[in-house]
């Protein structure tokens, strides 16, 4: 049983932040900036970083000349992002199935798997709708997601990580057509049990998501140094598509 916005939970939670603390940043960043440059998109444009979590990668971004906006549902992330704002970057709290402001932004971003969480098949489109309805007309969604097509074979799985002092037991597991993760770790004598739920979402039906909501796909990455799209062997999907 998939437990309604159990992300509201997980991700606001400080063991989520201490679990994904490690995530090679050095590699997020270099990620951004080879697409900003494979595009020739000129600094200045105004960006928003969809599901920006503590709005790391939304101060890279701005660190190289954009005009940036990151919204978040967590209060705990956003509280945190907040700390770094300045004139040219703000964040915000919303919903990324409602439109935040319309037709305000050249460019919207949702990286590094923050897709597909939500129960109801309904709420994604809802989504991609929202993140086109902030784009000006011609505007670029960039959006970079798992290759479920790599993953699922190898399900179901166990790791272990320690991390601060706390050892986390993942289950992964194929449920119900969403890729799930059973985290349980013991902190300070007492246990703790967190699920994690992403959809298992083709590049197929992403495709049709996102030319419901008007846009054009352009072009497909299979990772972060933008190899093409093999749908064997890439580790990303990563979609570039432009409001039409």
């Amino acid at each position: 049983m998939i437990k309604e916005d159990w992300f509201k939970d997980w991700f606001d939670s400080k063991y989520y932040h201490i679990l994904y603390k490690n995530r090679d940043e050095k590699e997020a960043q270099q990620f951004m900036r080879r697409l900003m440059e494979q595009f020739n998109i000129q600094s200045g444009l105004k960006v928003i970083d969809i599901a920006c979590g503590k709005g790391r990668h939304s101060t890279y971004i701005n660190s190289l000349g954009f005009d940036v906006t990151g919204i978040d549902l967590s209060p705990e992330s956003i509280a945190f992002a907040n700390k770094n704002t300045t004139t040219s970057l703000r964040f915000d709290r919303h919903d990324m199935r409602e439109v935040y402001k319309e037709k305000q932004f050249d460019i919207a971003v949702n990286l590094f798997t923050s897709f597909g969480y939500f129960k109801d098949e309904e709420d994604n489109q809802k989504a991609i709708n929202a993140m086109t309805g902030n784009l000006k007309l011609g505007g670029h969604l960039v959006i970079d997601f798992l290759n479920v097509s790599k993953v699922i074979p190898t399900l179901p799985s166990e790791e272990f990580k320690t991390i601060e002092g706390i050892e986390f037991d993942i289950k992964k597991s194929l449920m119900n057509n969403f890729i799930n993760k059973e985290i349980d770790f013991i902190d300070n004598g007492k246990h703790f049990h967190f699920t994690e739920h992403v959809k298992n979402i083709s590049k197929e039906t992403f495709s049709e998501y996102l030319k419901k909501a008007g846009l054009e796909l352009i072009h497909l990455f299979g990772d972060y140094q933008l190899n093409e799209f093999d749908e064997q062997t890439s580790d990303r999907l990563i979609l570039i598509s432009r409001k039409v």
